[in-house]
């Protein structure tokens, strides 16, 4: 006999976070992800528990239909598995109200942007969602999908799209206020989203682009926010994990690390749910949480990611266990990105440092390298210029954001003949087929490392002038292809490299 169905019939009532089914809906959620279900959803549940009112969420799957689906068959109820080495613990968040996909129904998504009964929107569609130029920062208008919903009203495909045309409908109805929240690992998210959705709005024709730009100023907030949870990809293990804590059916159970942070400015035009009971943070400069988290936890993250990957490792447990990746990792946060950050009064650095290697260690987790240094040509754009420019305008050139870029150059687009194993193949990249054809046309790394920088569309193409980073970069992908992941972070630890020994450890200059 088959088990039922997880539903808020049979769910366990210690599982359920929110016992009472939502009151309403007040939250439009961009981005029905893994991280959301295990991060603001678990919160929301928490702050309805406490003190109820309407802000169950409706959340919008951007493409696939497979959580959507699921979450209508099982009462829009999920499970989320904290998982440590000690244990696990299993819990039902209970916060959504309904789902959407926009990719079959964008009218709806704008719809209920605009709908008055919605009080914020939040977004996770990561960082390659907010199709954003690396070149100037701004939007990319020479992105199609761009310039098809500058064209389309109705119907947009984008998140800023959708985001400026529910806005329009919003304003041109009921002009209610609302908070637009992003909940992404970008710098400054709440500014930057802010940015562009006004860019967007911005090529609107007259009347309309200035009457809803003056309604904006007063009307719309875009708070800053910083989260942090590590969620890995859901599996059966942790639909049997689910299974075994609730003794119901759950065919999307979400695994997640205990630790979970949320940091966010304390502006919200239209009210906000008490989430300060699931312990989220308000404070008036989310600035250094935001610093800290991208290129202490992320910056470091990615690193370990694809040194992992290289040295044949699945996982981020298996990886910093290797004594070379943390040597390196360690080297890469202390010394490269920890002088770059003004880390909050309230956090311990050495305790926080401690804590970070442990829950990359959580072997219990298991985050897979393939996941985490998948869309490196995005998230990098967020934790290597700045640092490594700062480091640059001093005078020195900065060995492990050098390394991080050769790594993950190895992975995504490997000199021809090199193969960098399983995990780095399984890596997803919107700028892998562009940065191969770039490897397999290049005379030499150099001048590959340089058209990266120079027409690869990841970094401020400033970097390509700073000619000691390139080389060294270039240097560290020829000693990956020659020797190893190992005997390239080796050369790292040198801060005054021998020319004599790069020489030799490079491979020919041709590639």
């Amino acid at each position: 006999m088959s088990e039922p169905t997880l539903s808020r019939r049979n769910v366990p009532a210690a599982a359920l976070i929110h016992r009472r089914v939502p009151e309403g809906a007040g939250i439009v959620h961009l981005g029905l992800g893994n991280f959301h279900r295990a991060h603001q959803a678990v919160y929301t549940a928490l702050a309805m528990e406490r003190e109820p009112g309407p802000w169950g969420i409706l959340g919008v799957a951007s493409r696939s239909s497979t959580v959507a689906d699921a979450m209508n068959a099982q009462d829009l109820l999920y499970s989320v598995v904290e998982i440590s080495p000690d244990g696990s613990r299993v819990s039902v968040p209970g916060s959504h109200t309904g789902t959407l996909v926009a990719e079959q129904d964008p009218e709806s998504v704008v719809r209920a942007i605009a709908d008055p009964a919605t009080k914020i929107v939040t977004i996770t569609v990561t960082e390659h969602g907010y199709t954003v130029s690396p070149e100037t920062g701004s939007l990319d208008l020479d992105s199609d999908v761009v310039r098809r919903d500058l064209g389309e009203v109705r119907t947009p495909r984008t998140t800023i799209g959708q985001i400026a045309r529910g806005l329009a409908l919003r304003a041109s109805t009921h002009a209610a206020p609302v908070t637009i929240l992003s909940c992404d690992n970008l710098l400054s998210n709440g500014r930057q989203t802010e940015g562009l959705v006004r860019e967007f709005v911005g090529i609107f024709a007259p009347p309309l682009r200035d009457d809803l730009l003056s309604w904006m100023d007063s009307s719309v907030t875009f708070p800053n926010s910083m989260v942090d949870r590590i969620v890995p990809s859901g599996s059966d293990r942790y639909n049997e994990a689910a299974l075994a804590h609730l003794g119901v059916r759950d065919t999307i159970a979400v695994p997640a690390e205990p630790f979970t942070m949320w940091v966010m400015e304390e502006r919200f035009a239209a009210g906000r749910p008490a989430w300060e009971h699931g312990g989220a943070l308000f404070t008036d400069d989310v600035e250094p949480y935001e610093l800290m988290k991208v290129r202490l936890l992320n910056g470091t993250h990615s690193l370990i990611a694809y040194l992992g990957a290289l040295d044949g490792r699945a996982t981020i447990p298996e990886s910093v266990a290797q004594p070379f990746v943390e040597d390196a990792a360690r080297r890469i946060l202390c010394d490269e990105y920890l002088p770059t950050v003004t880390v909050p009064e309230s956090v311990d650095t050495d305790d926080y440092i401690r804590q970070l290697f442990s829950r990359w260690s959580n072997t219990a987790l298991g985050h897979r390298t393939s996941q985490v240094g998948s869309d490196g040509s995005v998230k990098l754009a967020q934790r290597i210029p700045i640092p490594a420019l700062e480091h640059l305008g001093r005078g020195t050139v900065p060995q492990y954001l050098s390394l991080t870029v050769a790594a993950y150059l190895c992975c995504i687009a490997p000199p021809p003949g090199f193969d960098p194993g399983p995990h780095a193949r399984s890596m997803t990249d919107p700028a892998r087929p562009r940065l191969a054809g770039m490897a397999d046309n290049a005379a030499s790394t150099t001048e590959f490392v340089r058209s990266v920088f120079v027409d690869g569309g990841l970094f401020p193409s400033t970097l390509a002038s700073h000619t000691d980073f390139v080389s060294r970069i270039a240097d560290f992908v020829d000693i990956i292809v020659r020797h190893g992941p190992a005997v390239a972070a080796g050369e790292a630890s040198d801060p005054v490299p021998d020319l004599g020994t790069i020489t030799s450890l490079r491979s020919s200059a041709t590639i």
